[in-house]
């Protein structure tokens, strides 16, 4: 079911159960919102593709195939924000879905009300994040591309997770630019994180392993204070 308004801010909902796939769209519709609603995983990269939304909810516990597998299906194709709703409400499921690119994460039951701030607080955040970049980022032996939500390293396609993908386009969109490791958890996760701030230092890790040519440029530790991409 499509619902629409004046308002260009389209959102899909993905969810099994369809009175609460009504009871969403009816709150954001009330919000100015276009919403469309589907109740199956395994057409719902399609959907997604053919209605290009803003915004994603998207149930974890899907018939066809899983939240995962649809996040990580529309992930390969956009960066648009995803917010997971379902519910499972352990640690670990929560930080797997944000890990696959998930930008926040509700848990079953919920309010209405409450669902409507986290949507415009992560578009929020998206619009000033998407205005930062719009278009892809040149540095020498990189290029960094956010509308294909891809990165070349020394002329090769980087195989790059959401966040670590999130977090090369945040360094070099501000060379030689410091940041925390808790400011970079609030701009790359955006969310209450559940753990601490050894995920970040996890994925400077690991972006390290896949770019270890420190020529002209290098992902630079500045201790007791956190993380800059450091132009020589």
């Amino acid at each position: 079911m499509v619902h629409k308004t004046e308002n260009k801010i389209k959102i899909l909902i993905v969810d099994d159960d369809q009175h609460i796939s009504e009871l969403i769209a009816l709150y954001l519709n009330k919000e100015g919102y276009e919403t469309r609603e589907i109740h199956s995983g395994q057409k719902a990269a399609e959907e997604f593709s053919a209605y290009s939304p803003h915004l994603v909810i998207l149930d974890l516990m899907l018939p066809g195939k899983d939240g995962y597998q649809v996040c990580g299906e529309i992930r390969k194709i956009s960066a648009a924000p995803i917010i997971m709703l379902t519910a499972k409400g352990e640690t670990f499921d929560k930080v797997l879905g944000l890990e696959l690119g998930a930008d926040d994460y509700i848990v079953k039951p919920f309010e209405p009300k409450e669902l409507v701030a986290r949507v415009k607080a992560v578009l929020r955040r998206y619009e000033q994040r998407d205005g930062d970049v719009s278009r892809q980022i040149v540095i020498p032996n990189l290029t960094v591309n956010p509308s294909t939500y891809t990165a070349t390293y020394h002329g090769k396609v980087l195989e790059l997770p959401p966040k670590e993908f999130e977090l090369l386009l945040h360094f070099a969109s501000h060379p030689n630019q410091v940041f925390t490791r808790e400011q970079l958890l609030d701009r790359i996760w955006g969310y209450d994180f559940m753990g601490d701030t050894r995920t970040v230092d996890v994925h400077i890790k690991r972006l390290r392993e896949k770019m270890p040519y420190a020529d002209v440029w290098s992902l630079k530790t500045i201790w007791s204070v956190g993380y800059k991409l450091e132009m020589k």
